[in-house]
């Protein structure tokens, strides 16, 4: 049966034109290899790198290609579907770009449009337990600590750091002052530790960076807004008005769009596998009612988490369309959708691992890679059903939004 003929593509149709395209063979070829040496294939990076995929998320007064937020989850459903690490990093490096170009703003042009002119890979370190300090010493800062969670930092050409300023001596100055730069990985006293060994997306390095007295421009840093970022960026000046819309957001609804091109390669595998498997006594798998049962509703799940993605991708692409300034609303729809979607995928998974069954999993291919890669995704914090709907149901029901 060809990939035309296949039942899964034709109940979930996948004929987009995408920038990706060329490398998906590329990175198809390596998945394998990648989860076993937690590296992704030099080549594959060093192609993408020279491709317009890494200027998706930068504007066309920036030398970008100026994606629509729909089709940059397309490009990062199909590169899941083939590597979920190769995605997970690239889908770093696209929400990152994002919240670098909405932070350093109009007055740091110069730089921005050179990061995309040399097709350079951006990461942040920010995760829980990162802490950094700056000391300024005249027209540079010097900066001490870590940064956890840098997916993509070991592919890298620089490094995101919020950090807190901080006299001689290491005490915090009052009142607090937060702000961000970002630094050229291979500046002296940067060190990539890799850290990262989680069970899936092994090779996303995901590791932790540490600054050593290093030194940056003052005028690179900016004011670091932190919790506070989706608000400001509605009233500061901005590269280009796509840039308003909060990077925790985008990530969110691209990261769905991974799970989806992800669990939809995972259920044509498995369809594929089944009807030609036979169950205890002798019996065809496909042939067994709860078989039917559970690969129907699993491809259901996909369908509609699809449609969801797709929804929240166009009320985001109207919106920048016209200019309109989004909302705290607006803000927490695209988390919502994105963890409602995240959750039938999920439920989807499941209904698969119960269809492989024991003789499934020690046949099949790459289920079990798929799997463990999938549960990084409704994990991610970004969009933790457990974060967003406490910070919905505060929304709903009157209450002070939390800081995250």
């Amino acid at each position: 049966m060809s990939a035309l003929d296949d039942p899964v593509v034709v109940f979930l149709p996948d004929n987009v034109e995408r920038v990706v395209t060329p490398f998906l063979a590329q990175i198809a070829r390596q998945a394998e290899q990648a989860d076993t040496s937690r590296s992704i294939d030099p080549k594959l990076i060093a192609a993408l790198k020279a491709s317009d995929v890494m200027k998706l998320a930068a504007t066309s007064n920036i030398g970008g290609v100026d994606a629509s937020i729909l089709q940059i989850g397309r490009e990062l459903e199909a590169i899941a579907a083939n590597c979920a690490s190769t995605a997970w990093t690239m889908w770093n490096h696209l929400a990152v770009f994002h919240l670098f170009v909405g932070c350093l703003g109009p007055g740091q042009n110069e730089l921005i449009s050179g990061i995309v002119d040399r097709g350079e890979w951006v990461c942040f370190g920010a995760g829980a337990g990162s802490g950094i300090t700056g000391v300024i010493e005249g027209d540079t800062v010097r900066l001490n600590g870590s940064g956890a969670f840098s997916s993509g930092s070991r592919y890298a050409d620089w490094g995101g750091a919020a950090f807190v300023i901080v006299d001689d001596d290491g005490k915090r100055l009052e009142p607090l002052d937060i702000r961000f730069t970002v630094v050229p990985i291979d500046t002296h006293g940067v060190k990539i530790d890799p850290t990262w060994d989680g069970s899936g997306v092994r090779a996303s390095a995901t590791d932790d960076i540490f600054y050593t007295d290093v030194s940056v421009p003052l005028d690179r840093c900016v004011q670091w807004y932190g919790a506070n970022r989706a608000a400001a960026l509605r009233e500061v000046a901005v590269v280009d008005n796509r840039y308003r819309e909060d990077w925790v957001g985008l990530s969110d609804i691209w990261l769905g769009w991974m799970g989806i091109g992800l669990v939809r390669a995972a259920l044509s595998e498995a369809t594929a596998e089944i009807r030609e498997r036979r169950s205890i006594m002798g019996k065809k798998m496909v042939t067994r009612p709860t078989v039917q049962v559970n690969l129907g509703r699993a491809a259901a799940l996909v369908g509609a988490a699809a449609a969801t993605m797709e929804t929240a991708c166009r009320q985001v692409d109207e919106r920048i369309e016209v200019q309109q300034v989004p909302g705290e609303a607006d803000y927490l729809r695209q988390m919502a959708l994105a963890t409602s979607g995240m959750n039938q995928l999920d439920e989807a998974m499941q209904l698969l691992m119960r269809c492989q069954g024991g003789n499934g999993l020690r046949e099949s291919r790459s289920f079990q890679r798929r799997w463990r890669d999938f549960q990084a995704m409704p994990l991610h914090i970004n969009v933790h059903q457990d974060r967003v709907h406490h910070q919905l149901g505060r929304f709903v029901l009157g209450e002070d939004l939390e800081a995250f």
